[in-house]
């Protein structure tokens, strides 16, 4: 939480962020970075760490948050919005607090930015001033989020200057000019020097609490003490794991690798279908010693380092590293090396932000000039040409700008923070746990290896870790609640599950429980065809719309499935979209099933689950079932649209794409 001792600065500034993935946290520090060059003293925190109470404190929030689940808050942000519908909060507590928030959504999802809509209005009912009507972004934008965010920051800033003028005299920190870090990395074995060290193409830059800082950097006025929590530790369970099994379910001649992942922990672990397991992948040595070389930071790489403030702020976490490489790397002395290894993501995709604090690390104009044009608002089509669209890394940026040398201090700075990759459990019911009463987790894991439109071949970070785990590997892992709220109530209600590649995973969790739920009554019959599906007697159901590119390469668990079609009431239908001249798709195959679809979903009130690739998809098959609506229950298509949406209210239609 943030203590309130009575501390008020004369403009005081918090942006909260509520993320999943990091994302958010990503935008709520771009628009901390604003704020502080409007000489505002700014706090960047996630949403649990506040109390609502403290809100109140500041006098202007900006809010960042994405959307999760069925509409639901990220994680680290459900906490504080239970709190925030307590009765007993006066309406016009926030009376005094200018207010604008920005949604970073996906319009796949029906509920499009709804946590973001439902905050922002929640704060206003609390009486809190629109200062800036709320943004939206858009996954599915050709530019993405940034198409609406750089816009809708640019707003921001004259917005503030206006509403929030400067006084007689002071100005706007220019861009051209460096913010002080929070913290910077320092040798741990031996004080640094008074005075200077040249640290950058022979710049000198003053030691400021022994550590190097840029004479244009621009100083961050301090806050009274916060103290932060790490919220992610309440919504998440930190697990060790180890690999039984990881094995290619696809041929070798096909174009993509698809492994089946099995992992053990010692203890008993409970967890539902849509749960999600997310691993920390680690850099390639390769790419870590192409950096240390780019960077000439060879001499530094394997002395013990720590993190350190650079101002009297007393944080209780400047810099929040991975949850499952710090348990390791806590206990034993850190390096630069480890720091690269473990902590940062040098094949992310570069952002504005990245270009704007790398052309202070040059001599060269030419290059610094072209940095800075990255940064540009009106050059945002060239930034995307040149960073989201052939997949540019920071590595390859730094190889390209070779006159570019960041200090090693600053390497956590400015390049970004390696995050966890999710993937959705794919076991379920009894398959969940060993005889030994260890836990299972099996997952469905997609290898991310392709061309861009230059021809340069790109790899995810987390997958091409995982593809080359030996079996008998440990991992730190965390476990978290998934957006389905799968019920076991809900076997009694047949079900419809449409997913496509590795979507499928979710699914077959949903497939085993279910089997599960409904073992005791399927015992006591010979066939599952003297059994009635009508939910009378515990079950009903299931349907699986599969689909994937060809049949014999791609079609995950088929001999499951032929196994459990023998074994309880399901019902699987696949679509491959290569097997045959006309492509066929999951949508395609939902309307070929119009009447039993139509039957099981408005007749028997079932729920339809989708899950996997989110963008055309989701889209198609919705309106898959309004057409199904329409040709089938007499409806037009507004009422078609309606029950659609009534399905979602009654939590029988729920989406989980990535």
């Amino acid at each position: 939480m943030i203590a309130t001792n009575g501390f008020k600065p004369d403009r005081t500034a918090a942006v909260v962020f509520g993320s999943q993935t990091g994302n958010a946290l990503d935008y709520a520090e771009e628009a901390g970075r604003l704020l502080e060059r409007l000489h505002f003293h700014t706090v960047v925190t996630s949403l649990d760490a506040l109390e609502p109470l403290s809100l109140a404190r500041f006098d202007f929030i900006i809010v960042v948050i994405s959307t999760t689940g069925q509409g639901d808050l990220p994680a680290n942000a459900r906490s504080f919005w239970k709190k925030l519908l307590r009765r007993k909060l006066p309406p016009d507590y926030l009376a005094r607090v200018n207010i604008t928030s920005f949604g970073l959504g996906d319009s796949s999802y029906p509920k499009f930015n709804w946590a973001a809509r439902k905050l922002h209005k929640r704060l206003i009912q609390l009486g809190a001033h629109e200062f800036l009507p709320r943004g939206e972004g858009d996954e599915q934008h050709e530019e993405g989020l940034d198409a609406t965010w750089v816009p809708w920051l640019a707003d921001l800033r004259q917005q503030i200057l206006v509403k929030y003028p400067l006084e007689t005299g002071l100005h706007p920190v220019p861009e051209n000019v460096l913010l002080q870090p929070k913290c910077l990395l320092s040798l741990a074995s031996s004080h640094t020097p008074k005075g200077t060290e040249r640290v950058c193409n022979g710049n000198a830059f003053p030691i400021v609490n022994g550590l190097p800082i840029p004479e244009d950097a621009a100083p961050v006025q301090p806050l009274p003490p916060p103290v932060i929590v790490n919220a992610s530790d309440r919504t998440a369970q930190h697990l060790l794991v180890q690999i039984k099994e990881n094995r290619r379910l696809t041929p070798q001649s096909h174009w993509q690798d698809v492994r089946h992942l099995d992992l053990t922990c010692a203890s008993v672990i409970k967890y539902d279908p849509g749960d999600v397991l997310t691993i920390y992948p680690q850099n390639s040595r390769n790419d870590v010693e192409h950096l240390l070389e780019l960077m000439g930071w060879g001499r530094y790489a394997d002395q013990h380092i720590q993190f350190e403030s650079t101002s009297k702020m007393e944080e209780a976490d400047f810099y929040p590293v991975p949850p499952a490489p710090s348990n390791k790397l806590h206990r034993e002395p850190l390096t630069l090396r480890k720091v690269l290894v473990h902590y940062l993501d040098m094949r992310a995709i570069p952002r504005r932000s990245f270009f704007s604090t790398i052309a202070h690390f040059t001599n060269n104009e030419m290059h610094r000039e072209r940095l800075l044009e990255f940064t540009d608002p009106q050059y945002i089509d060239e930034l995307y040409d040149y960073t989201t669209r052939p997949r540019r890394s920071i590595l390859e940026v730094l190889q390209e700008f070779d006159s570019v040398k960041i200090p090693w201090q600053w390497a956590a700075n400015v390049i970004p923070k390696l995050r966890g990759r999710q993937f959705s459990i794919a076991s379920g019911g009894s398959g969940k746990y060993t005889a030994d009463g260890q836990t299972t987790f099996e997952l469905l894991a997609a290898i991310v290896k392709y061309k861009t439109v230059l021809q340069r071949l790109r790899e995810g970070v987390c997958t091409r870790y995982i593809a080359g785990l030996p079996i008998g590997s440990t991992l730190n892992v965390t476990l978290q609640k998934g957006g389905l709220n799968v019920q076991k109530a809900e076997a009694t209600r047949p079900v419809i599950m449409v997913g496509p590649g590795t979507g499928v995973a979710p699914m077959r969790s949903l497939i085993w429980e279910r089997y599960h739920w409904q073992q005791g009554v399927l015992a006591q019959h010979r066939s599952i065809a003297d059994i009635p599906f009508d939910g009378s007697n515990g079950i009903a159901e299931t349907v699986l719309f599969y689909g994937g590119r060809n049949q014999e390469a791609d079609f995950f668990y088929r001999k499951e499935w032929d196994q459990l079609k023998d074994k309880m009431p399901l019902r699987i239908f696949a679509a491959f979209s290569r097997d045959q001249h006309a492509k066929i798709y999951v949508q395609d195959i939902l309307k070929q099933q119009s009447r039993l679809v139509y039957n099981l979903l408005c007749t028997k009130s079932g729920i339809v689950y989708v899950c996997g690739s989110s963008g055309k998809m989701p889209r198609a098959v919705r309106a898959a079932l309004v057409e199904t609506f329409v040709n089938c229950g007499n409806m037009d298509d507004g009422a078609a649209e309606d029950y659609l949406q009534i399905m979602e209210k009654e939590g029988r239609y729920k989406q989980e794409t990535w």
